[in-house]
């Protein structure tokens, strides 16, 4: 959630702003993905441009790259059923919605009124809507209350809470079901950890690298992205 992000402005629609944290990913390579990545309709361009427009961290929000990767990502491991854990506006909620089937649902947690405020509105738009329950209030407390299975577990959050985010709910993910970690790289400030948001990410990822019951992977998308697949 709080990697730089592509904002449109001027006469150029890929112009490309950067917010909140360093950029480690080479601006040119970034921006030739972006431009050969499916592009955002309509209803993504005016969600992304009202939350940097009145929220603060707008870098919070999932981006096009990430995004349509996350899409993918549910149409390859046929999921019908998502736990989000932090959905801030809704971008990538809305995104995996449309990839499940007609029955399938995604479960969002958030904790800001402000974001769910603008969530509801691009969910009503939106003709997957229908698809995503908003679950408000501490996350944590919220998974407590769920039954699961679930076959894609997406945590975008706060960073100290990544690891009890990842326990509460590995039992709630079916065999062969699929966790992904947001923000894992942090902006390359995993190399030489100062602060406590970057410790806790590298504990995280230490976390599912020394679990036995997934196999996992790392990969240098956007700010960074673990995937673990629970072993069946």
């Amino acid at each position: 959630m709080i990697a730089p992000q592509e904002v449109r402005t001027g006469n150029n629609p890929f112009s490309t702003y950067f917010h909140g944290m360093d950029r480690f990913i080479d601006a040119a390579v970034e921006q030739f993905a972006h431009d050969h990545t499916e592009a955002e309709t309509d209803l993504y361009v005016r969600l992304r441009e009202e939350t940097y427009r009145t929220m603060d961290r707008p870098q919070m929000q999932v981006g096009l790259l990430e995004g349509r990767f996350l899409k993918m990502l549910v149409r390859l491991t046929g999921a019908r059923n998502i736990l989000e854990i932090g959905m801030f506006t809704g971008y990538s909620a809305l995104m995996m919605s449309e990839a499940l089937p007609e029955n399938g649902h995604v479960t969002t947690c958030e904790i800001n009124p402000k974001a769910e405020a603008i969530a509801r509105k691009y969910f009503a738009e939106s003709p997957h809507g229908n698809k995503i329950t908003i679950r408000m209030g501490r996350a944590l407390e919220t998974i407590k209350t769920l039954s699961g299975p679930f076959d894609l577990v997406f945590i975008d959050a706060d960073k100290p809470n990544y690891c009890n985010y990842y326990e509460a709910a590995f039992p709630l993910v079916r065999p062969g079901g699929l966790i992904v970690g947001d923000n894992v790289l942090w902006s390359g400030k995993v190399l030489d950890p100062k602060d406590d948001d970057t410790r806790a990410i590298v504990a995280f990822d230490q976390l599912v690298q020394d679990d036995p019951r997934v196999e996992n992977v790392c990969l240098t998308v956007r700010d960074g992205m673990m995937l673990a697949w629970k072993r069946k």
